[in-house]
């Protein structure tokens, strides 16, 4: 039961993922979640987020951002970085992802999706079959629900952890921060 919250990679950072490696694997669309994932919660896009997707959209992927919140929060990110986005997702509902999909001309197969949280952002993408990345969250003031989560989380990556030394696998995998 546990196993359907766990995530396909463990990353330190959406910003250390070699996402060239998984174009050369046939990956097309990312589906990203923005609050700390790609920035800290309620933050614009930072120098850092508008240069991954800039360089995501040189390599050739299309990029999705799928958020929870109310569009005004997820213009304000995306007018720095111009990419499509979905707001008001129902997160960890199949809705948002499978939409996602569609608008970015990718299927199960061609999709990642990154994100910090387990019970919406992981659950999600694993229910629709997505490859999902869990990410650290950037920051670690959260609002208390999410807090209240995160507690719940660290059950779950206990017994991840487990299976991952289990099977000889990296737990948390350090990239290289490009």
């Amino acid at each position: 039961m546990l196993q359907t919250f766990y995530p396909d990679l463990y990353m330190d950072s959406a910003y250390g993922i070699d996402y060239e490696e998984y174009y050369r694997r046939g990956f097309r669309g990312i589906i990203f979640d923005i609050d700390n994932t790609l920035v800290e919660h309620g933050a614009p896009a930072d120098e850092r987020s508008i240069a991954l997707m800039e360089r995501l959209k040189k390599t050739g992927f299309q990029i999705m951002l799928l958020s929870n919140n109310k569009e005004p929060r997820v213009k304000m990110f995306n007018d720095k970085v111009h990419v499509s986005y979905i707001f008001k997702a129902g997160k960890p509902a199949k809705r948002g992802y499978e939409e996602a999909m569609s608008k970015m001309g990718t299927d199960r197969g061609t999709t990642l999706f990154v994100g910090d949280q387990l019970f919406t952002d992981i659950w999600g993408a694993r229910r629709v079959g997505i490859f999902s990345i869990l990410t650290r969250p950037i920051d670690k003031k959260e609002e208390i629900q999410i807090i209240l989560k995160r507690r719940l989380e660290w059950i779950v990556l206990y017994f991840y952890k487990k299976k991952c030394r289990k099977e000889g696998t990296e737990f948390l995998v350090h990239g290289n921060g490009r």
